[in-house]
């Protein structure tokens, strides 16, 4: 089942996780895997390094979440260093593998490019191509609830997202937001620009100070309120920030729910132990176990 039919049904849950390091063995990330899917997760998306690095991992591990035939697997794709060959070369790679999910995006440069030194500057373009070239797939593109960092405007960004969708997005799968009111507000903009595709919204769980506020930074995302003040309060002493950060993940994943999401996807870090405590303590997915 593709995870487009499942929208009609409910809303989807689903996580992302990330490569090791090629000097790193799989072995802890297909042990998370085994616990993540504990939680019936409609599927599991894999990213891959700036640049494309570990992409070889990507597929292995993606083939790993298909062949255990407890979750859909979605890959995250880029338009990075790829000319249009090589594009159509892992597509295939993937399709063999069943993998026929695909989060198409440009990617981010990896510091000192220029461009994306591939033959397609745009998320719109890859989309474009793995429409015509490879139908077979399912397309996610990725949204930016405070818009992409390096977007002039909330106009801009929403424009930018229209013609994602116009090239052939099936579901909208959103960049890291703290904050669910400007959430609601980035939706009604996009609705109004008659952008009506599944949306898909990302949880970074709230685990340590500094990655918090890194992670907000870097993708040019807002520190609420509420989580300013746990920072705050518990910002010096890691274990109580981190008992902390989980209650705030909790209610932050109580309010996505009541503003109303099309799916619940869950940054897991890779960190199934701290993912399974907020999972169990709130109610929404329990452990089979």
């Amino acid at each position: 089942m593709k995870i487009t039919e499942l929208f009609k049904k409910k809303m989807t849950f689903s996580f992302e996780v990330f490569p090791p390091k090629i000097e790193q063995p799989m072995e802890p990330l297909f042990e998370t895997l085994e616990h993540l899917y504990r939680y019936n997760p409609d599927f599991i998306s894999c990213t891959y390094g700036a640049g494309g690095t570990n992409v070889g991992r990507n597929l292995e591990i993606c083939k790993a979440i298909h062949d255990s035939g407890k979750s859909i697997a979605l890959t995250h794709f880029t338009c990075i260093g790829n000319t249009r060959e090589s594009i159509r070369e892992q597509l295939k790679t993937y399709l063999d593998s069943g993998i026929d999910h695909i989060l198409a995006m440009r990617g981010d440069l990896p510091k000192g490019w220029e461009g994306t030194r591939g033959d397609f500057k745009y998320a719109n373009e890859l989309v474009e191509f793995i429409k015509q070239s490879f139908p077979q797939f399912a397309i996610a593109v990725a949204g930016y609830p405070e818009k992409h960092i390096q977007a002039n405007s909330f106009a801009e960004d929403i424009a930018h997202l229209k013609i994602k969708v116009d090239a052939g997005a099936e579901f909208i799968m959103t960049q890291l937001c703290h904050d669910v009111d400007k959430y609601s507000r980035w939706v009604d903009k996009i609705r109004r620009a008659n952008i009506n595709l599944p949306i898909v919204v990302g949880v970074m769980p709230v685990l340590a100070k500094d990655a918090t506020i890194r992670m907000a930074v870097s993708n040019g995302s807002s520190i609420p309120g509420d989580l300013a003040e746990v920072i705050g309060r518990w910002g010096e002493s890691p274990e109580n920030f981190k008992k902390a950060g989980k209650e705030y993940t909790i209610k932050q994943i109580f309010r996505y729910i009541d503003a109303g999401i099309d799916g619940l996807h869950i940054y897991t870090l890779n960190k199934w132990k701290d993912v399974s405590e907020i999972l169990n303590n709130s109610g929404i997915r329990v452990s089979g176990d």
